[in-house]
């Protein structure tokens, strides 16, 4: 099992977030269970009003919706919610995300790997 922890902006000009995913992915695809824990200002990449930029070429809203939905486990801080991230207080994209720091330390233990972006 592979814990991959996010904790940049979506869109901060940089591909830190859109390679994290390309690699939960190719993971995934490789058989490997995934857990993917979104934190501090990553938290905006599980929120619908998280729009991808003009000009950007990849939509990594729609990309982790897709991985979620293929059996990438997903979990997002709840305590980040209000706190974080361009968009406090807007909804995650699926409540049942909202998550807990004792979530994210049960997948720690439990991982082989844990690799943070």
């Amino acid at each position: 099992m592979t814990t991959i922890i996010l904790n940049h902006q979506p869109y901060d000009g940089s591909d830190i977030t859109w390679n994290a995913l390309r690699l939960a992915k190719t993971l995934h695809k490789n058989g490997e269970e995934v857990n993917i824990f979104l934190i501090n200002d990553a938290v905006d990449l599980a929120r619908d009003k998280t729009k991808k930029p003009e000009g950007y070429d990849y939509d990594l809203l729609e990309m982790l919706k897709k991985m979620y939905t293929r059996g990438i486990n997903l979990q997002v801080c709840g305590t980040c919610n209000a706190r974080c991230g361009l968009f406090k207080n807007e909804p995650y994209f699926d409540e049942s995300v909202s998550s807990t720091m004792q979530i994210l330390s049960d997948w720690v233990i439990e991982s082989d790997k844990v690799l943070t972006f």
